[in-house]
C-alpha cells in the first residue's frame, strides 16, 4: 500500500487551544499523532512510504473560497507585523470575537477576519500551519493520484497520512484542528472521474465535508458520529440533515449515542454501506479518525480495537479504489496500532 507522508506537518505544532468551557490547554493535535502511525507502519511489510507530490492551489481553490485561503496563508505574518501591544508574545492566532447568527458582514481588520474564517478556538494558526496544511493536502491528492495509475503500478487501497487533519474545514472556515479539508479536496478531484462516496468515520460529525458536498448529487457523503446534540461540532451532524438542491438525499448523517460499542457501530455501519452501494460510485473516500477508539480523551464510545478492526473489513468489502485519509484520533499510545488494525483490511 503506498502510504503518502511528509515532514512539513512538524511545521504545526500550537502551543495551546481555547477547550470546553474557556479553559486553556495544551493542544491535542500534536506532531506525535503523525509519528506514532509512521512508526507502526514502519513495522510492516506491505506499506510504502513517499514523499507527496505538489498539486499547485488549483485543487484547493475549487474547494474552498479564495479569500479563505489567502487568510491562511498570510494570516500569521500579517498578525506578527501588527501594531496590537508589541510586547505581547504572539504565538498563535485565535480570535476573541465571531459573528453571532446573521452577521456575516466580512470585515478588513485581521482579528475580524480572525472571527470571521475561524469556527472556534482550538484551530490556533502558528508559523508553519499554512505550510503544514499544504502538504497535508498534497498527501491527500498524490494518495488520489495512485487510485488512477494504471497497472502494475495502480492501487486498490493508498493511505494519506495527513496532518493537520481536515474534515472540520468548510467552504470558509478552519475549526477543530482543521485547516484545509484533505479528504473534500482529494474526492472533488476524483469526481472528474466518475462518481465518489465519502465515508467519515471519525467520532465528531463531518461538519466541513457536509458543508462542502451539500448540494452535489455526484458525491455521497456520509458521517457516522457522536450526536451533536451532546458532542462537538453541535451545530451540524443531524439525522435529519440530508442535503439540498441537487444534492438531496445524497448526504446522510448517523448520529450515536454516547457509550456506543462494536456492535451499534456495526450496525449503523451496514446502514451506510447499503447507501454507498446502491450509489454504486466508482471510488470510496474514507475520513478514518481513530477518535472512535474507547480510550480516546476526547471521544466516549467504546469502540474496541478489535471494532475498528472489523470497521475496516466491513469497509474493505465494498471492493471499491479505497482513498484513506486520516482525521482524528488522540489516543497517542494506541493510535498507531488501532491505525494499522483498519488498514490491514485493505
Amino acid at each position: 500500500m503506498k502510504v503518502f507522508y511528509s515532514d512539513v506537518h512538524f511545521q504545526h505544532n500550537p502551543p495551546f487551544e481555547i477547550f470546553d468551557g474557556g479553559e486553556k490547554l495544551p493542544n491535542f493535535e500534536v506532531p506525535e499523532r503523525a509519528q506514532r502511525i509512521l512508526s507502526a507502519l514502519h513495522q510492516t511489510s506491505w506499506a510504502e512510504i513517499l514523499a507527496p507530490q505538489n498539486f499547485g492551489l488549483e485543487p484547493l481553490r475549487a474547494v474552498h473560497e479564495a479569500g479563505y485561503l489567502d487568510f491562511l496563508r498570510s494570516a500569521y505574518d500579517e498578525w506578527q507585523l501588527s501594531a496590537i501591544d508589541a510586547d505581547y508574545p504572539k504565538t498563535a492566532l485565535l480570535p476573541a470575537t465571531f459573528p453571532p447568527a446573521g452577521w456575516r458582514r466580512k470585515p478588513s481588520s485581521l482579528l475580524g477576519l480572525a472571527g470571521y474564517y475561524m469556527m472556534d478556538l482550538s484551530a490556533p494558526i502558528v508559523a508553519g500551519t499554512y505550510a503544514a496544511a499544504l502538504a497535508s493536502a498534497n498527501c491527500a491528492l498524490s494518495a488520489a493520484s495512485a487510485l488512477l495509475e494504471p497497472e502494475p503500478t495502480f492501487q486498490k487501497a493508498a493511505f494519506a497520512l495527513c496532518r493537520p487533519p481536515g474534515h472540520h474545514a468548510g467552504r470558509a472556515n478552519c475549526g477543530g484542528y482543521c485547516y484545509i479539508n484533505n479528504a473534500a479536496v482529494a474526492t472533488n478531484w476524483l469526481s472528474r472521474s466518475g462518481k465518489v462516496a465519502l465515508l467519515d468515520i471519525d467520532y465528531h460529525a463531518g461538519n466541513g465535508t457536509q458543508d462542502i458536498f451539500y448540494e452535489r448529487e455526484d458525491v455521497l457523503s456520509i458521517s457516522i458520529h457522536a450526536d451533536p446534540h451532546f458532542e462537538y461540532p453541535y451545530f451540524s451532524g443531524y439525522a435529519d440533515e440530508i442535503g439540498a438542491g441537487a444534492g438531496l438525499g445524497f448526504h446522510r448523517n448517523f448520529p450515536l449515542p454516547a457509550g456506543t460499542q462494536d456492535s451499534q457501530y456495526l450496525a449503523a455501519l451496514s446502514e451506510a454501506l447499503k447507501q454507498i452501494r446502491a450509489f454504486d460510485p466508482k471510488y470510496l473516500v474514507v475520513s478514518a479518525g481513530m477518535d472512535l477508539y474507547g480510550g480516546d480523551p476526547l471521544g466516549k464510545f467504546q469502540v474496541t480495537a478489535s471494532g475498528i478492526r472489523a470497521i475496516g473489513r466491513e469497509i474493505a468489502s465494498l471492493g471499491l479504489p479505497a482513498l484513506i485519509v486520516m482525521e482524528g484520533g488522540y489516543n497517542n499510545a494506541a493510535l498507531g496500532e488501532n491505525m494499522l488494525a483498519f488498514l490491514e483490511a485493505f
